[in-house]
């Protein structure tokens, strides 16, 4: 789907529909701005464009994006972190290439098999009411001290996220797991080593084949 773009005097907001998990971080901070009521829905002229940028990076998804002609546009941060959120996704900030293609510095991954926009969480977490734990035990594959670069995200078909690059996987408060330049990942909801795979996908008939 492509964005869609909301051009103000000083920034340019852009919004992907089917990225959006409903996290609330726009409306709640900056309301003038980010008002589902309203239409356009998104004000760009109605705060600072430092404002509107500063609420634009806490959006989990990167569903909501920003370009300025002038000033600093969005950098993605020195360390990349996945965070295990409570029964939901995870959610990746840094410089994750996706299956190969595209590079963001703010994506939710799912985690409950059940999302129609895979590899991307879509919410059906949460009509499916899925459960899993947001601090999981730190009991983890031999750490890296390495930081930042570019981090591989790949769908394995019908398995799990194959993860390759320096990363930091943390709980959903932020609770350092481990520091690991390589993880598989459960994408199925099924594993009883979560978040790391553990082959439970195979007997929980998990598919996605993953368009070559």
């Amino acid at each position: 789907m492509r964005r869609k773009e909301y051009e103000g005097k000083d920034i340019t907001v852009s919004f992907d529909l089917k990225r959006c998990v409903h996290a609330r971080n726009c409306f709640l901070k900056l309301p003038t701005v980010f008002d589902p009521k309203q239409r356009p829905w998104v004000q760009p002229d109605n705060a600072t464009a430092d404002d509107i940028a500063a609420v634009v990076r806490t959006c989990p998804s990167g569903a909501l994006a920003f370009h300025r002609e002038t000033g600093v546009n969005e950098t993605p941060p020195q360390i990349n972190q996945i965070a295990v959120l409570e029964n939901g996704p995870l959610a990746a900030s840094g410089s994750f290439e996706i299956d190969g293609v595209e590079t963001e510095s703010r994506v939710t991954l799912c985690r409950c098999g059940l999302s129609k926009n895979k590899p991307y969480c879509d919410y059906s977490h949460v009509e499916a009411g899925f459960t899993a734990t947001g601090e999981p035990s730190p009991k983890s594959p031999a750490g890296s001290e390495q930081h930042g670069g570019k981090v591989a995200t790949l769908r394995i078909p019908d398995g799990p996220l194959k993860i390759e690059g320096n990363i930091e996987l943390t709980t959903g408060t932020g609770r350092q797991i481990a520091t690991l330049p390589k993880a598989f990942l459960c994408r199925c909801g099924a594993s009883k080593n979560k978040p790391y795979c553990d082959g439970s996908h195979k007997d929980a008939g998990f598919s996605d084949p993953v368009d070559s």
